[in-house]
């Protein structure tokens, strides 16, 4: 059952996400001469401020007789992409000199509007055929000077279009704007400007399947072989380190067998030491059984989120500029998954004999939801307020609470009833004592905080590299399209948590504290701390990034990810802990 549910999930999921992206009127991308290729303005904003945009008329320029919004799918309102038709008209194959688009009177107000946008190196974007076009809407010109009273505004008035075509379709377009023809807008007075525009038709011999190629080339700024030798030499020293500590534990674990062997057959009355100890207390239940059980539940789901999308990557469905097609896979995937979270949790509560299961399926659904749509709410509301395109409108919210409602929330309870029914029983190798034993003092490098800056520090080593290109890609306009890498590099990351969760539970067993159960999900998912301290340098010192709107959004989403980072990287050590723990205990003989 489950091995003909998987493909059939990754099926349906690529279907969806490829009716998301952008499609031309025309269906299958093939135009005569003369035929009107749509072209459709989407959105402007700070260059630097990839969240702050806005739509293309909420500037003063001139729009085409009729504008027609063009209808969007969810991943594309979710990236906060509004499509309207351009005020250019550029048939196929019909070159065109220095046409005028419309004329307009600015008035002095307008003319301020468009000087503090240059200022703040304001781009437009475009979409024409499926393929993106972009450029700034004007310069600033300092000569040298520092008194910004000094420097000199100016608005491009004339783009130049350069579009390549093979036979019947269209392959690349490019545009430029004209240095020489602007509108100076240095001083507040009205103004008449018109807007023109040429085009210029070349013939190529790039087949229309490869033309999304060029801007996967442009994925990384720098050479692909320095960054395979960057992730190579990170990844081969943490697994060597993590080799060589693995091959210590293996080592200090044998030991242990060997003296606790020798220990029962020469003298059965002989008082026991170390992790054998609290052989009685090792499996004692934890407190807030329901609140760890909720949170491996939803790690549990994040985790298969998290793979899905990476299937869904590595078969070409996340190409360069298929515009929201990563925001469908995650909202899709995540109310089809939330049946595992459902499972895991109340499988996993009722084998720590807990009783009130219906409040833990309550609990693990709107763990990790439930900081998400606050965050959501009050983002959201900032977007409002700045009259952005990431404000999501009315419909757009309906249509994700009736997913959430009519999908993820019957799945949830669907696995909630069948991991309740599957009547599983907690597997301890050793009966656990009726009175707890007291754990002994210990120093301060022994307590949680500690532990966990331990645990986080050599999993992050192995993935702060590709860090910064992923933020780079995602609060930039980098293209990242080395899937491969990211997958390589989120196994080493899950791998290596595991092993340095195990590490610290086996250290933590042998001082004879056996309040091991929380210690291990916390630790696991302490890395997701490290990425967030890794994105206050991201933001303060290698990115451009300001203003309430975009700080808001940036650490905002991105305390969101971590704390799905800190579920699904602490079920992974919690796991491998009970893994661990259940080995190590049924390898010895205790009374």
């Amino acid at each position: 059952m489950e091995k003909k549910l998987v493909p059939c999930l990754v099926s349906f999921v690529l279907i969806l996400c490829s009716m998301s992206h952008v499609r031309s009127d025309a269906s299958d991308n093939r135009y005569k001469v003369g035929d009107d290729v749509p072209l459709y303005v989407n959105k402007v904003g700070p260059f630097h401020n990839p969240s702050e945009t806005y739509r293309y008329f909420d500037l003063p320029f001139c729009s085409p007789g009729t504008r027609k919004d063009k209808k969007e799918a969810l991943g594309e309102m979710l990236n906060g992409d509004r499509l309207v038709t351009a005020p250019y008209k550029l048939d196929f194959l019909n070159d065109k000199d220095s046409e005028i688009a419309c004329r307009k009177r600015l008035t002095k107000e307008q003319v301020a509007q468009f000087r503090e946008v240059v200022s703040k190196d304001y781009y437009f974007q475009m979409y024409y055929d499926d393929l993106p076009i972009w450029s700034f809407l004007g310069k600033v010109e300092k000569e040298g000077k520092n008194d910004p009273s000094e420097y000199k505004y100016y608005l491009f008035k004339h783009l130049h279009f350069t579009i390549f075509y093979n036979k019947d379709r269209v392959i690349e377009i490019a545009a430029q704007s004209n240095a020489y023809n602007v509108l100076d807008l240095t001083e507040d007075k009205d103004v008449d400007v018109e807007f023109m525009y040429s085009v210029k038709w070349k013939e190529t011999e790039i087949p229309f399947e490869k033309r999304m190629e060029k801007y996967s080339q442009y994925s990384l700024t720098y050479d692909l072989e320095i960054l395979w030798l960057s992730i190579s030499k990170s990844c081969v020293t943490v697994l060597l380190f993590t080799g060589f500590l693995a091959t210590i534990l293996m080592l200090v674990l044998k030991n242990d067998f060997v003296k606790y062997a020798h220990d029962e057959e020469s003298a059965e009355d002989q008082e026991e030491t170390g992790w054998k100890y609290i052989h009685g207390d090792v499996f004692r239940y934890p407190k807030y059984k329901s609140l760890l059980a909720a949170a491996v539940g939803s790690g549990t789901q994040l985790c298969t989120l998290t793979i899905f999308i990476f299937m869904l990557a590595l078969v070409g469905v996340f190409y360069p500029y298929n515009r929201g097609a990563l925001f469908t896979a995650l909202v899709l995937i995540y109310a089809l998954t939330a049946g595992i979270a459902g499972y895991t949790a109340a499988s996993f509560f009722c084998q720590l004999e807990g009783t009130y299961w219906v409040r833990n399926l309550l609990l693990t659904g709107a763990l990790f939801c439930g900081p998400l749509f606050l965050t959501f709410c009050f983002l959201n509301t900032v977007a409002i307020a700045y009259s952005a395109t990431a404000a999501l409108p009315l419909g757009t919210i309906v249509v994700i609470f009736l997913i959430w409602s009519l999908v993820a929330t019957p799945l949830l309870v669907m696995g909630g009833i069948a991991g309740k029914n599957s009547k599983a029983e907690f597997q301890a190798p050793v009966r656990t004592t009726k009175y707890p034993r007291e754990i002994p003092r210990l120093p301060w490098y022994r307590k949680t905080l500690p532990q966990m800056a331990m645990a986080g520090f050599l999993p992050f080593i192995a993935i702060y590299i590709e860090l910064y290109n992923i933020l780079a890609s995602v609060w930039g306009h980098r293209i990242y399209t080395i899937y491969i890498i990211l997958f390589i590099v989120f196994l080493i990351l899950l791998i290596v948590t595991a092993f340095i969760t195990v590490a610290l539970t086996y250290l933590q067993l042998a001082a004879e504290d056996h309040e091991w159960w929380w210690r291990s999900f916390l630790c696991g998912g302490s890395t997701g701390l490290f990425i967030y301290g890794y994105c206050l340098y991201y933001y303060y010192v290698r990115s451009d990034m300001s203003g309430f709107m975009q700080t808001s959004f940036f650490f905002g989403y991105m305390a969101c990810v971590c704390y799905g980072f800190f579920l699904m990287l602490g079920s992974i050590g919690f796991r491998a802990s009970l893994c661990f723990v259940r080995h190590i205990y049924g390898s010895i003989k205790s009374e």
